[in-house]
């Protein structure tokens, strides 16, 4: 492990102090509703020493609100980390769109790059903009620190190359995005770390499969894009045992829907591209995790490594995007119930992925460990993949379109698509056949939306 200087989560060093959060002592417990989970209400990260000493003090005095405990997911996602001693009173927070900060003496700026004095130096170490959204997420997610980068491979490559050096090995499961499949297949392997896939649904896999060598256990849950539920709990249990971390993309469920830490894993990241940002108009990747690791991430992950730092400006767009993640998690889940309802019944389907339905494999598991099921739906047709593309050929409102969490309806043809970097065996190995489609519900009324997909059905 590299010798890294105590950070502040705002990106600044700050020589011998921890990066534990303000908020940490009034974390609520893991809510149950259910049988899911209702939400974590966990800490955030720290408010870095860049910030005035008003600043601070006014952050400080509204964490110690005896009233705190009691609010809400989009209460704290709507107030948490916003700035009070803006001198012009701003109700939203000003973006800092600057590269660069300026230092009072040359004194100042050597004794902060020596870690001797707090202060932001760099927007590629931290921004005053970044470390509202990374306080924010990081009591969401229920995680000691947080940090935003450039875009959801952002974050997963900043993790790995923390961690992982030539000879480890790493377990990920079979189903993957497959840009992330790419990355460990051309990337990982290039380098020299092994790359194995273990089905993780059964957590015997995974005993049988680990070793002393193995760094870090990967997976997604719900998985992309056969919707597959990996037992968090469970697995970290298994990678504990062999000292490895466990990392989690977190992008399907969000963190009002489920929170990987809370089930112990150690390290959650999230395509904010999604759900979190919400209108398909930026780009930009999360990490979530201890202080302690949150350390090696940021000053050799992203420093050093990637690069891979957000915009300000999309930043700025994310922050606002978790205004409205509740109301908007609620009517994806609503909508993508109904759309599963309606694929379940037809004909023309041979089989839906989607963890709310009774018949899904994993229905109970996903009740455990999520409070809702989430938007996003799989189903393979019959007719295999000529059926595929006159399904999605035939849809006049939603659209054909890549990503997700969208408010405009998104349908996919994976096998050609978003997992092309598969080799055809693998997909079929893994469970992305070529007649498989893939739905990001969005917000649009659920009766537009289920009318189209029937009448698109009929004419595929």
């Amino acid at each position: 492990m590299l010798s890294i200087e105590r950070a502040t989560e705002g990106g600044v060093r700050e020589h011998g102090g921890s990066s534990s959060s303000d908020e940490r002592s009034d974390s609520s417990p893991l809510e149950q509703k259910e049988g899911g989970v209702r939400e974590h209400g966990g800490s955030s990260s720290s408010d870095g020493p860049s910030f005035s000493s008003a600043k601070a003090e006014n952050l400080k005095a509204n964490d110690r609100s005896p009233h705190k405990k009691k609010r809400g997911f989009a209460t704290r996602a709507i107030h948490s980390g916003h700035d009070k001693s803006d001198p012009h009173g701003a109700l939203t927070s000003p973006i800092y769109m600057t590269s660069t900060f300026e230092f009072e003496t040359a004194e100042q700026g050597g004794a902060r790059f020596a870690g001797e004095e707090g202060g932001y130096i760099y927007t590629r170490l931290g921004n005053p903009t970044l470390n509202e959204l990374e306080q924010n997420l990081a009591g969401l997610e229920g995680a000691e620190a947080c940090l935003t980068v450039a875009s959801g491979m952002g974050a997963i490559s900043s993790v790995f190359w923390t961690f992982v050096s030539p000879g480890d090995e790493i377990l990920v499961d079979e189903t993957l995005y497959g840009c992330t499949f790419a990355f460990f297949r051309h990337g990982m392997e290039k380098f020299g770390i092994s790359v194995r896939h273990v089905d993780m649904r059964n957590p015997e896999n995974l005993i049988r499969e680990i070793s002393d060598k193995t760094r870090i256990v990967y997976f997604e849950t719900p998985a992309n894009p056969n919707m597959r539920i990996i037992d968090i709990r469970a697995i970290s249990e298994i990678a504990h045992s062999k000292n490895a971390k466990v990392v989690v993309d977190n992008t399907y469920a969000t963190p009002y829907l489920q929170n990987p830490i809370a089930l112990g894993a150690d390290i959650v990241v999230h395509s904010a591209t999604k759900y979190l940002g919400g209108h398909g108009d930026l780009m930009a990747g999360v990490i979530l995790s201890s202080a302690e690791d949150m350390e090696q991430i940021r000053y050799v992950g992203l420093k050093d490594m990637t690069g891979a730092v957000l915009s300000p400006m999309n930043a700025f767009l994310v922050t606002r995007g978790l205004k409205t993640l509740e109301l908007r998690m609620e009517r994806h889940c609503d909508n993508g119930e109904k759309i599963a309802d309606l694929l379940e019944a037809s004909t023309k389907v041979e089989k839906v992925f989607f963890p709310g339905l009774p018949s899904f494999a994993q229905y109970e598991l996903a009740k455990a460990q999520m409070r809702r099921f989430g938007g996003m739906i799989a189903f393979e047709l019959n007719g295999g993949h000529d059926a595929g593309l006159k399904f999605l050929n035939a849809l006049e409102l939603c659209k054909i379109a890549v990503s997700l969490g969208d408010a405009e309806t998104l349908v996919e043809h994976p096998a050609s698509m978003t997992h092309s970097t598969y080799e055809p065996e693998e997909r079929m190995r893994f469970g992305i056949t070529e007649g498989l489609v893939r739905i990001s519900a969005g917000l649009e009324n659920s009766d537009d939306i289920l009318a189209d997909i029937e009448q698109a059905l009929i004419r595929a």
